[in-house]
């Protein structure tokens, strides 16, 4: 337990660093932050306030999916924001094109590795993602296909609002489905098999 605990809150603090690390690249922010970046430009809100609201409110999306939220649902609720504006503070500008261009890749490969963990950590996806995981359990259509079909709608809303818009974004929502497909597996937690002792047949 103590291993799922620590496997899910460093995934979901690690996330809302990828977020500030999109945010520091310049480049274009992922396709869910266009939206967080739209939002909060049209209603004049803090990028973490409103993380946290949207958040609450896709989970209204999963009803008709018949997805339960866990511990890590509304954990990611919560977290993601708070983290996103804590690593914004600590996390200086970048001068040279290099290292922003840098940064994005690390950007999406953090993202991909974090979002693993707390949906490997078995304690419920996030708002977000339990959209992608619903999906997936109700028509078995590919991880890779749904991530990759929700990212590009979130954009197009995002981009009509105002949202930051770059190369950045189209490279994190070509390649964050297949990333997520190959990491969800390393970090999966398999139940743990009771094996009773043997004993000798009786004579």
């Amino acid at each position: 337990m103590l291993r799922r605990l620590l496997q899910l809150y460093i995934g979901l603090v690690l996330y809302g660093v990828s977020t500030a690390m999109f945010v520091r690249a310049d480049l274009g922010a992922d396709p869910w932050n266009v939206f967080h970046l739209g939002v909060a430009k049209l209603l004049s809100m803090d990028i973490g306030t409103v993380m946290i609201a949207t958040g609450a409110l896709v989970l209204l999306f999963w009803i008709p999916l018949r997805q339960r939220p866990g511990l890590g649902t509304l954990s990611n609720v919560i977290v993601l924001g708070l983290a996103a504006d804590a690593a914004l503070a600590l996390m200086p500008p970048l001068e040279t094109l290099l290292a922003r261009s840098v940064m994005l890749v690390a950007a999406v490969i953090v993202n991909a590795l974090a979002t693993g963990m707390y949906i490997g950590a078995g304690f419920g996806a996030g708002p977000r993602d339990g959209l992608m995981t619903g999906i997936h359990a109700r028509t078995g259509w590919s991880v890779r296909s749904i991530r990759t079909a929700i990212e590009i709608s979130v954009l197009l809303a995002g981009c009509l609002l105002g949202g930051t818009f770059g190369i950045g974004t189209v490279f994190y929502a070509l390649s964050i489905g297949p990333l997520i497909q190959l990491c969800l597996p390393w970090f999966r937690q398999k139940p743990t098999l009771s094996v009773a002792p043997q004993t000798e047949p009786a004579g």
